[in-house]
């Protein structure tokens, strides 16, 4: 049974409501904000949290986060065995169970450094697409239509399908490549409605430079894991993330 809902009244920016227009799909933009909102009190809960051990342990260190950025070597001194561990997802746990008892706080030992190592890589990966001149919309549109091979030509409907975009937002992706000479839009033979999205030149040398320097980099990001340790930690995460998609879509269904 679904929760009950209500009527209310909001301003926001007109890009950003036409933007969440093209994004929302057929479940409607009144179902895509709530989803936001959601996700942004979900935010609010975890600083919450984060705000209780920061209060008795202080903030994280800039030394603390270089160590993370720098493949998780431990910092030395204090800063590694006192406050280091205070900030932890454990950390956080305990000062949680002691300001109030009796929360569930199984999740945060796991969610938390995916929050944190998540913005991390996002962080980091938005610093060298823009050192390689492109953005990660662009990125994931290229990237679709190089992995296809020859003649490296894909419809958009494959693209949305794909990249979990809406045929919206792949039709605004793709008439701003296009723009930049970035790729080309021709009917499909299928049918009127079909358009295909073909790679030009300039696309194909700038997907090719841009995947070079992510994923060279981040795997530099992994190499403090064992290749044993990566496997099992590849293992593990789909695993949750199988479950999690799971157990969110039975949400929504409910």
């Amino acid at each position: 049974m679904s929760e009950p809902t209500g009527k209310y009244s909001i301003t926001m920016p007109r890009d950003i409501a036409e933007a969440a227009k093209a994004r929302s799909g057929s479940a409607g933009l009144s179902a895509y904000v709530a989803a936001a909102v959601a996700r942004q009190v979900e935010r609010d809960s975890l600083n919450e949290l984060i705000a209780v051990a920061e209060a008795e342990h202080g903030p994280v260190t800039d030394e603390e986060i270089q160590a993370l950025r720098t493949g998780g070597r431990s910092v030395s001194g204090s800063a590694a065995s006192g406050s280091g561990a205070a900030h932890s997802a454990a950390g956080i746990a305990e000062a949680c169970q002691r300001e109030r008892p009796g929360t569930p706080t199984e999740s945060i030992e796991i969610v938390t450094p995916v929050w944190r190592l998540a913005k991390l890589f996002a962080d980091d990966r938005g610093r060298v697409l823009r050192e390689a001149g492109i953005d990660a919309a662009t990125l994931d549109l290229l990237s679709v239509v190089r992995r296809s091979g020859p003649p490296y030509s894909v419809s958009t409907r494959e693209i949305a399908q794909r990249t979990l975009v809406t045929a919206g937002a792949i039709s605004q992706r793709v008439a701003r490549a296009e723009r930049e000479g970035l790729v080309r839009r021709t009917q499909g033979s299928a049918g009127r409605r079909t358009v295909l999205v073909h790679l030009t030149d300039d696309g194909h040398a700038l997907i090719e430079r841009s995947v070079d320097a992510v994923l060279g980099w981040e795997a530099s990001l992994v190499q403090g894991l064992s290749e044993s340790e990566r496997t099992v930690l590849m293992h593990l995460l789909d695993k949750l993330m199988a479950d999690v998609r799971r157990r969110t879509a039975d949400g929504d269904a409910g």
